[in-house]
This record gives C-alpha cells, structure tokens and sequence, in this order.
C-alpha cells in the first residue's frame, strides 16, 4: 500500500474542497472496498477524505412520498429499518443476499453504489486491463471470464458489477442525490452507473469532485408482489452470477406494473424497460415470463466460459418473477432456491 495523507472534514462543502485540492485523492467511509484495492495496489489515492463525521447516517421521509437514506446509513442498519422492511422487502432482501454481516456492519450506502466493476484481471496487477490502464487491452474476452458479463459489454470490457443492492435500487426506480462544486443535483439510477463503451475505466456518471449525499426511494407500493433471486457458487459471501430483482403490481387478475433487474451480467445493473412494458396487461404466467426473459437476453453474448451465464439468467428471470407473482418471495435465510 502506497503512502497517502488524511482529512476529516467537518461538513459537505469542506468535504467537496478537500477531495477537489488533489486529483487523486479519493473519499472513504467504511473502506469495505476502497481499502482492499489499496492493499492490490489497483487504487493508489495520495489523500483519504474521511466522510463518516459528515450528517448523512440518516433515514428520513422525502418530500415525494417515499425514504430518503443518507450516504452513510450503514447496509445493516438499511436492510432491518422498520419503514424499509415494511414499504420496500425487495431491497431489504437485496440487501442481506449481499456479503456478510460484517461487512454490513461496515458498508455504506453511498460506497456500495461506488464499488469497483469485478474482473479477476482488474484486481491482477500483471496482467493487461483497460479498467486500470485504459488502452492497454482487456484480458478477460479470451481469458478466464466465468464471472464475467453477457449483457452491454464493448471490445474493451466485460466486466460485471458486484452489487445486490443496487439491483434492487434499479428495480425500485431510485435516485441518487450528489453534491459537488456547483451545488446538488438528482441522478436517476438508471443514468448512475455506466456500461464500458470506450471508457471502461469510468463505471458511474459522478463527478469527479462530487460527493453522493443520498438515495431516494420512490413513494410506489411493491412490498407484496416481489423476489430477490441470487445464484452463485456458495450459499454464503459469494457474489451473484447472476441475480434477478424482480417485482410485481397485479390487478383482476393481470400485469399493471413491472419491474426487473438483473445483476452479475453486466457492467452496471441491467434493467430493460421495453420487457416490463410488454408484461403489463398480461397474466402472470410462466409462458409469459418465459417471452419476457427471451427479449431481455435477446442480445446476450457470452464470452466461453461464461455461456452458460445466458440460459441461468433465462430461467432466474422466470423463477424470480413466478415467486412475484406467487407472493412467495426467495427467503435470505434459507437461501437454498425455493
């Protein structure tokens, strides 16, 4: 780990300066992350802006209707918040399906939706990435890429991004509230993150000197009809292959509102809106689950070793929106698949 300095600033705006005097320098709350790149010697910040002193621990209701949760709730206190269980049991549910208890105990909000994209590559230091030093290749294509991505990958990356809660926070429609130089702004998730294109290096649209202060949850009512699937190689603190949050709005019978998002199999969460649309006005069977998975795979492409990715991520989207539709969510304590 290289030498670096450190500051604790007070408040957002000194927070804001701090990060901006250094343009290597980087923000830092729990480190679940951060830190373990450091130690790779893939993250080599010469200045750690500490913001666990700063007022963003807070859940709060916003002015639409819905939660406001603060950068620095922790992932533990999210996942058990009484109004988060109650109004919003798909990203609870994401929630707990990720990591441990003790780095739930640790993460943040703010830092889980700034996790590194995964690629054994990018966290191997000899071999070529594009992530780590743009243009000098990507190894993963004809390398070793079982963990890789099937969907929005370019000739530059294909790597996968790690979250559970982000796909859960994709399927719910947030949005991400940042404050930099130029005051706050509002990022709908969808525009968050960034698949790899030509800058596999830049996996969110955040500015380089903005802080995320925190996340809206949208006053919709999907707390009865949903599913958090996650497979993976372990039943314990493994990362998804691939993961399906899946929710569902049913009246007389039929499809009103839908929603799904996909995790493990691409550079950011992976939500198609053209799927969801074709589902409402539908019932909810499994012939009509089986057209939807169809068209969100429609373009899916694996790499070798991780075609098997395309048919798992086929019936995940079925089973997790079967168990919507059933009201009979994927339980995370018994993670066996139900």
């Amino acid at each position: 780990m290289n030498r670096f300095s450190y500051a604790r600033p007070s408040d957002i705006a000194e927070a804001v300066r701090e990060v901006g005097a250094d343009p290597s320098a980087r923000f830092i709350a729990g480190g679940t992350n951060l830190v373990d790149l450091m130690k790779y010697n893939v993250e080599r910040p010469t200045r750690l802006i500490d913001i666990t002193r700063l007022p963003l621990d807070r859940i709060e209701k916003a002015d639409g209707g819905g939660l406001r949760v603060g950068a620095l709730v922790p992932n533990a206190d999210l996942a058990y918040d009484a109004q988060v269980s109650k109004r919003y049991p798909l990203l609870a549910d994401a929630l707990l399906a990720g990591a441990s208890p003790q780095l739930r105990n640790m993460a943040s909000t703010g830092g889980n939706l700034l996790q590194r994209t995964r690629c054994l590559y990018f966290y191997d230091t000899a071999t070529p990435c594009n992530k780590r030093e743009p243009g000098s290749g990507c190894s993963a294509i004809k390398g070793v890429n079982r963990i890789n991505a099937i969907l929005g990958t370019s000739d530059k990356c294909i790597a996968t991004h790690p979250s559970d809660m982000c796909v859960g926070l994709a399927a719910l429609g947030a949005k991400v509230h940042v404050a930099g130089p130029d005051g706050e702004r509002v990022i709908p998730f969808a525009d968050f993150h960034r698949l790899p294109g030509d800058q596999p290096e830049r996996d969110t649209n955040l500015g380089e000197r903005e802080l995320i202060v925190a996340v809206e949850l949208p006053n919709e009512d999907f707390s009865t009809n949903y599913s958090y699937l996650k497979l993976r190689d372990r039943l314990s603190y493994a990362f998804a292959l691939v993961s399906v949050a899946a929710a569902l709005r049913l009246e007389g019978g039929t499809i009103k509102e839908a929603r799904i998002a996909l995790g493990g199999v691409a550079h950011k969460p992976w939500r198609d809106t053209s799927a969801e649309d074709a589902l409402r006005g539908q019932r909810p069977e499994e012939a009509v689950f089986k057209k939807a998975a169809d068209h969100i795979l429609r373009d899916a492409k694996g790499f070798g070793h991780n075609d098997f990715k395309i048919d798992l991520a086929r019936r995940a989207i079925v089973r997790a929106l079967s168990q919507a539709a059933a009201g009979t969510p994927q339980t995370q304590t018994d993670k066996r698949i139900q």
